[in-house]
């Protein structure tokens, strides 16, 4: 039992030490407290043009991303990030230190005013995808092989057990409860966006490279995935759906001859996917900030003094493996959320019945979040 605490001690002593390493905070800003916590936790939950993998020394270890660019003065160019970093210019390219364009790839026109070319660049958020996605692809290839090689009949164990199981409870308990009978043709796209942001969510809370990119928390992507699921509400959604949109059952003066009640369901239709992007960026993006600002306090406690120091050191790594636990179950209950939400929303533009029964049924659905 002693050996087996020792361990666990050891691996959470290792994994705070590259959560602390992670932060960019090198040794001469810890030695005399001159810590920018906003410019930290900001630096990191944003998007970049290079991966950075620690600093020692002050000398920044980065992994530096393709930059690829097109602007309407001199076409297109294709240079490593690392020609523009700490400042640098490259071909009259720079990227903007403060401003609307702070953070991104701009160019200074005949007037000497930033402007920004088109830009096509495979950024820190862009690669992550990519990663996150080829892992998503492995994990379940190698499933599909698993079950390929064996018979019908055979039940699997271990993380194949354990996949199978994620599956059919997403399958079971959120698609086919919410949906209805003709679940099956959304289970591809719903089962797909849960394990893509599971899988992201988790890589997120990974330290090191390739994790820790704030993927979920980048509105851009969360933009998308709830896009998806408007589209899939709205172009597949049946009659009963649209006469509850163009013509519902209210009173006759609330239809004509001003249309209140089809413009406030029109607006639902775009309600529904702001409150899937903002719900999901917004608690994402919310834990990165708090673990970052419990880990810069021991660096802020500095110059308060060996006793206020070592208080708050201890009072931060325990918050921050606390955070960091409570943010494992986060990255399931926020796939679990928009899965969920999503598949109330299909499926009510699937069923037939009157409003009532409508209403009846997302009620029950929202009491099971």
């Amino acid at each position: 039992m002693q050996i087996r605490i020792h361990k666990h001690t050891t691996w959470l002593f290792i994994f705070l030490m590259m959560l602390l390493v992670n932060t960019k905070i090198s040794a001469s800003e810890a030695s005399d407290g001159n810590i920018r916590p906003r410019e930290i936790i900001f630096d990191h939950i944003q998007d970049a043009y290079w991966w950075h993998i620690t600093t020692i020394k002050d000398h920044h270890i980065s992994v530096y991303l393709p930059v690829i660019i097109y602007s309407s003065n001199s076409g297109f160019h294709l240079f490593s990030s690392s020609r523009v970093d700490h400042g640098d210019k490259y071909k009259g390219f720079f990227i903007s230190e403060e401003g609307k364009y702070a953070g991104k790839i701009v160019e200074l026109n005949s007037a000497g005013k930033e402007i920004r070319p088109v830009d096509l660049s495979l950024t820190k958020i862009a690669f992550a995808i990519v990663v996150n996605s080829a892992i998503m692809l492995i994990l379940f290839l190698s499933v599909a092989r698993w079950y390929k090689r064996r018979p019908a009949h055979a039940v699997p164990g271990g993380f194949v057990g354990a996949i199978e199981m994620l599956v059919m409870s997403v399958e079971n308990d959120i698609i086919r409860k919410s949906i209805g009978k003709d679940y099956a043709r959304y289970s591809p796209y719903l089962l797909t966006a849960f394990f893509f942001i599971f899988i992201n969510n988790l890589m997120g809370l990974i330290p090191v490279f390739p994790g820790g990119a704030n993927v979920t928390g980048n509105i851009s992507v969360t933009l998308v995935l709830a896009l998806c699921t408007m589209l899939a509400i709205n172009l597949f959604g049946n009659k009963e759906y649209w006469k509850e949109i163009g013509w519902p059952d209210v009173p006759l003066w609330m239809k004509v001859p001003i249309p209140l009640m089809p413009v406030i369901e029109l607006f639902g239709v775009i309600s529904k996917p702001f409150a899937l992007t903002i719900r999901l960026f917004a608690n994402i993006t919310a834990g990165h900030a708090v673990i970052l600002a419990l880990t810069c306090l021991i660096f802020i406690t500095v110059r308060m003094g060996a006793a206020m120091n070592t208080g708050m050191t201890i009072f931060s790594v325990v918050l921050s493996v606390f955070m960091s636990f409570l943010e494992m179950l986060v990255a399931y209950i926020q796939a679990y959320v928009f899965t969920m939400l999503s598949a109330v929303f299909i499926g009510l533009s699937r069923q037939e019945g009157s409003h009532d029964e409508k209403a009846t049924k997302i009620n029950n659905n929202i009491k099971t979040i």
